[in-house]
């Protein structure tokens, strides 16, 4: 039996039951498509996450107050010594470090002219737009503090400007933020969203106003950058070394930009074991599909069999003929389940333009290599049975 009479056999088999075929294949192609749709989805939030992460650079270290710890009543802290604008000037003194940035986050109303919106207001430090990559548009950022106190400036977001200013140069204009006066020294260049987080609509004032605005008495956080002479690890210990001399104690938690790509592949490692688990059970389903419409098969064409058996074909060639059927039926599900992912991906940018999706060329190949593993798996079994049927047997079965 040649290739060529070995698939129009299975051809013609499939599509004489048309309605059970496209039944079964339908079950290949919704785990295929399931597998390969919300692996695009986790593969282009991984690559969103990494370039966020990449505009701040690769050097990058957050100290926050408070420490995790196991036990007690939830890891509650008590006397935990808040960090300081004090603290964030020591750790800018130390060998490497390029900017240390004070950050208080918070919201109030930003008014001008009868005009007011309420949005987010970010305290912090003179370095925080050298620090974080952040263009200008107008002006300049916040200046650095002036015998220990900085001067009453606000910078705006872009859409902020925008609401309260139109297309009017804003610069040396007067807001009220929280009811405090501050003037417009610069304005930021459109940036988007960053991690969900709009960052155009934002007012950037001095971190040490922002103390008195939201009546903190400490930092929320310290953003640390460093320079390509040390490490994260150094970096880190230079760090503790002096939080601890200067709070008695590590009430403090370190993270680095690593730590955090590694707390995000692990999230997405357990998002893409759910995948795999969602996907599994539809592609177990198209495979019982399969096993079930071959086994039915093999029965029903036994005459066939015994007809080709009769004729000369050895019971190899039967093995591979039902094998081939298998494999055609699953491939033919595998690239349905592409087809169907596809527009589904089509559907979701449409719906939802800002979704970030990466589709790589090696998992739409994977995919068609595991639907056509499930057909191989699956055929086995009937194959084998049509396989070892006797001619004479198999013709007296009609």
């Amino acid at each position: 039996m040649q290739l060529r009479d070995g698939l129009r056999l299975s051809g013609s088999a499939l599509l004489s039951r048309p309605l059970r075929s496209l039944l079964t294949l339908l079950g290949v192609a919704i785990g295929i498509a399931a597998m390969a749709l919300l692996t695009a989805i986790g593969d282009g939030l991984r690559g969103y996450v990494q370039d966020n992460f990449a505009q701040f650079g690769t050097r990058n270290l957050t100290i926050r107050p408070g420490m995790t710890r196991t036990g007690g009543l939830g890891g509650v802290l008590s006397n935990v010594r808040p960090l300081t604008i004090a603290d964030a000037d020591a750790l800018r003194r130390l060998a490497h470090v390029e900017a240390a940035v004070p950050i208080i986050q918070g919201n109030g109303d930003i008014q001008f002219a009868g005009l007011t919106r309420y949005t987010g207001v970010l305290g912090c430090g003179h370095q925080m737009a050298t620090a974080w990559r952040l263009p200008l548009a107008l002006g300049q950022f916040l200046p650095e503090p002036r015998d220990g106190r900085s001067p009453p400036y606000v910078v705006l977001g872009h859409t902020l400007r925008q609401e309260l200013f139109g297309a009017a140069n804003p610069l040396g204009q007067t807001v009220r933020v929280g009811g405090t006066r501050f003037r417009v020294i610069g304005v930021m260049a459109r940036q988007g969203q960053l991690l969900g987080f709009d960052i155009d609509d934002i007012a950037y004032v001095p971190v040490d106003w922002a103390e008195s605005l939201f009546n903190r008495d400490g930092l929320a956080k310290i953003n640390l950058v460093f320079s390509a002479g040390s490490g994260a690890a150094q970096m880190s210990e230079r760090v503790r070394q002096l939080l601890i001399e200067r709070h008695g104690e590590e009430d403090f938690n370190l993270t680095t930009q690593d730590d955090m790509l590694c707390s995000l592949d692990r999230i997405l490692a357990m998002f893409s074991v759910a995948v795999a688990a969602l996907g599994g059970i539809s592609l177990l389903v198209g495979a019982v599909g399969i096993l079930t419409i071959m086994t039915t098969a093999v029965a029903e064409r036994a005459a066939e069999i015994g007809l080709l058996r009769a004729v000369g074909a050895t019971s190899r060639q039967v093995l591979a003929l039902f094998l081939g059927e298998a494999l055609l039926l699953s491939l033919l599900g595998g690239l349905a389940g592409l087809l169907l992912m596809g527009t589904l991906l089509g559907a979701l940018q449409l719906a939802l333009p800002g979704l970030p999706l990466a589709v790589q060329p090696g998992g739409l190949l994977l995919a068609l290599l595991l639907a056509a593993l499930v057909g191989v798996l699956s055929g086995i079994a009937p194959a084998r049975r049509a396989a070892r049927l006797q001619p004479v047997e198999a013709l007296h079965s009609e």
